[in-house]
């Protein structure tokens, strides 16, 4: 291997990392979010601000998460790589999450609707190759119309 393809293979390696270790944060970020607002604390008497609204709560963590993630990816993993006008890399990170959350959503209408499986096993298994596909998405959107200097 010539040394250009292995600084190649390392850096798309290293940006693979760090996109991955952002994804796992807004992960937790999202999911702590919506426990927290939901449920409170761990051991806490009382539910969480938002315990009557778990839908309200999972828009609101949901879009704490993406902020961080949009963030995360721009100030770190694409520190030399993003635009100059924020509105629109912030515009079209949106749009590429959005098509994330269709290719999630996506999977588990076709375990449910095409091949009719019902259980929650089947909906876990089908979320997971959803978030697999629309993350391969996301990196590839992110380096190729994200994050892309002018």
């Amino acid at each position: 291997m010539t040394r250009s393809v292995r600084d190649a293979v390392r850096g798309i390696w290293r940006e693979a990392a760090k996109f991955g270790l952002v994804g796992a944060l807004a992960f937790v970020v999202d999911n702590g979010g919506y426990n927290l607002l939901v449920f409170g604390l761990p051991g806490g008497a009382q539910g969480g601000p938002m315990g009557s609204s778990p839908v309200q709560a999972s828009v609101v963590a949901t879009g704490a998460a993406a902020l961080f993630s949009w963030a995360g990816n721009r100030y770190w993993t694409y520190r030399d790589q993003h635009r100059e006008k924020v509105s629109r890399e912030l515009g079209l990170f949106l749009v590429a999450n959005g098509v994330g959350l269709a290719i999630t959503a996506g999977t588990v209408f076709a375990s449910r609707e095409l091949l009719g499986l019902d259980s929650a096993l089947s909906d876990n298994t089908a979320r997971v190759l959803g978030w697999v596909l629309a993350t391969l998405f996301r990196f590839y959107a992110y380096r190729r119309y994200v994050f892309v200097a002018p």
